[in-house]
């Protein structure tokens, strides 16, 4: 596997393991376990977005993409303030009947 792919760090496990999931039209396409020293520093977080360059399989180099991370976070929390929404709604309704 060679190219340069988008990566978001879908967790990190035991503060030692980050768990990176590799991304291709906005499908997930591979997941990489890596040291979490191998990631840029602004991206050692859940979420961070970074670019990922693979060379026979391997990381060749990575970036973190601050501009992509903001955007996926404001979206994550947009669709989460939109549910909590749906769910008031809904128990406001049920407390009316």
């Amino acid at each position: 596997m060679d190219g340069t792919y988008t990566g978001v760090v879908d967790r990190i496990v035991d503060g030692e393991t980050a768990v990176i999931l590799l991304e291709e039209d906005g499908e997930t396409i591979e997941q990489l376990d890596l040291p979490v020293g191998r990631l840029p520093t602004d991206a050692q977080n859940d979420g961070s977005v970074v670019s990922v360059t693979l060379e026979c399989g391997d990381v060749e180099s990575m970036a973190y993409q601050p501009e992509e991370t903001k955007e996926r976070r404001e979206s994550t929390r947009a669709k989460l303030d939109r549910l909590s929404k749906r769910l008031s709604d809904r128990d406001d309704e049920e407390e009316a009947s």
